[in-house]
């Protein structure tokens, strides 16, 4: 059925001129699908693919603001509400200077796919704004995000689109967010952003669920296969909360992480990084992470971001963003002899050294299975809220760590079933489109 989805993969790219992470998010997608056509003609027949790669609605806005010094900034707002079959929309906000109609695109695709693997009732959306935090005072990120949400407020709501926070958008964003969301509507809906702070309808581990998850999936698959994480060497890319948090669950259960990094550069530490100090450099001091030298001068540090996969390691982590490993990074971890690799960001690796991974049976996990739990707990939050009620840590953590569980054995069992048992990759792209595929047949055309 390769004619099908080539003929489908052809018009996203004329539709979409120049927007390449797109082109590369539906063509992973469809080259893992193609199987899948031979079995059930009736998706071609209701035209789910054509369907699919189209979003719902896309907005884009002006965002203009006051700086410090009195001068008139104008940034470009984005949300892409891409698919809604499974319930409201549900994905993050990301604000960095690289954020255009291609990057929001490919994220909210992705995360079409990524929701349905929860088992929790919501569709796939995206947004954010080329605005960059980094460098600004509280004042000019507050006054930024209450323009952001004056056109926002009237796309979104707790049944319609539910946004969270992303690259460059935390705890503050989320919080000067909704307050402009609250004052502009008068109304206390709680469940319209996930991610809030505990005092306000926030929910526990939210902050550490995309690192757990990313975890918990990597200990299930590697206990299928007998092998443990104790004395593992890991390397981490990236030093924000996925990074972080991914690092903090596998050093728990014995692995020592040796590397990290953030966008200016790499750090390797032979004892095992310190974690509680890269918390209080990245989340108290919003500090770079060659600060790390002041107090471990001892480390070795190296203003090369990409070059922290040259660090021998058995387990490695892309947790930083999308494309930040190329086919010579993963054969310089394919050449230090790296086990297993899980995305922890969306598509951090290239489709060549995603390629090449899978080419030398290396374990690897994508990143819609692999980084699911971050909006699964987004989802905890939502019913939390419609509950008007509060989990406990455990309960939370719990629950989190079932989902991911249940993500892997479903990938798994679904590879097998289509004759490619170990492609993981496959098997989450198959059975998240069954689950969104039959339910846009149960829908109409609409």
């Amino acid at each position: 059925m390769s004619a099908y989805t080539d003929k489908v993969l052809k018009m996203v790219k004329e539709r979409n001129p120049g927007e390449v992470e797109f082109h590369q998010a539906v063509e992973e997608v469809l080259e893992s699908i193609k199987v899948v056509f031979d079995k059930h003609p009736e998706y071609e027949e209701h035209g789910i693919l054509e369907r699919l790669v189209e979003p719902e609605r896309q907005i884009i806005f002006r965002v203009p603001w006051v700086d410090d010094n009195g001068n008139v900034q104008v940034n470009r707002g984005f949300r892409i509400e891409f698919n809604s079959t499974l319930g409201p929309y549900k994905g993050g906000i990301r604000f960095h200077p690289s954020v255009y109609s291609g990057i929001i695109k490919f994220l909210g695709f992705e995360q079409i796919f990524k929701n349905a693997l929860t088992g929790r009732p919501i569709g796939g959306g995206k947004g954010g704004s080329d605005f960059d935090p980094k460098g600004k005072s509280d004042g000019e990120v507050m006054r930024f995000c209450q323009s952001f949400m004056t056109e926002l407020a009237r796309h979104i709501g707790d049944k319609t689109d539910v946004p969270a926070g992303d690259i460059g958008v935390g705890g503050r964003e989320i919080g000067y967010l909704f307050g402009q969301y609250k004052r502009i509507k008068n109304r206390y809906e709680a469940g319209v952003l996930t991610g809030k702070g505990l005092s306000w309808g926030g929910s526990l581990v939210r902050t550490e669920a995309t690192g757990y998850g990313l975890i918990y999936i990597l200990e299930e698959m590697l206990k299928e296969n007998n092998v443990s994480l104790i004395d593992k060497e890991v390397v981490v890319s990236g030093s924000g909360n996925v990074a972080i948090y991914a690092a903090e669950k596998i050093t728990q259960l014995g692995a020592k992480v040796v590397a990290m990094s953030d966008s200016s550069g790499h750090l390797y530490d032979e004892s095992g990084i310190d974690l509680e100090y890269i918390k209080e450099i990245k989340e108290v001091n919003r500090g770079r992470i060659k600060e790390y030298l002041t107090k471990y001068p001892e480390a070795e540090y190296c203003e090369d971001c990409t070059d922290i996969w040259s660090m021998k390691c058995d387990i490695a982590l892309p947790c930083a963003t999308q494309n930040e490993m190329d086919e010579e990074s993963a054969q310089k971890l394919i050449d230090n002899g790296v086990m297993a690799i899980a995305e922890g960001a969306n598509m951090p690796l290239t489709p060549a050294a995603a390629k090449l991974i899978q080419d030398n049976d290396v374990y690897y996990i994508p990143g819609k299975a692999a980084n699911a739990g971050g909006v699964a707990t987004s989802a905890l939050e939502m019913t939390q809220n419609a509950m008007w009620d509060h989990w406990s840590f455990d309960k939370v953590d719990q629950k989190l760590q079932q989902i991911m569980i249940n993500i892997y054995k479903n990938a798994s069992q679904v590879a097998k079933e289509y004759g490619l048992e170990g492609d993981l990759v496959a098997g989450a792209n198959i059975a998240s489109f069954h689950i969104i595929a039959d339910a846009m047949i149960d829908h109409g055309v609409i």
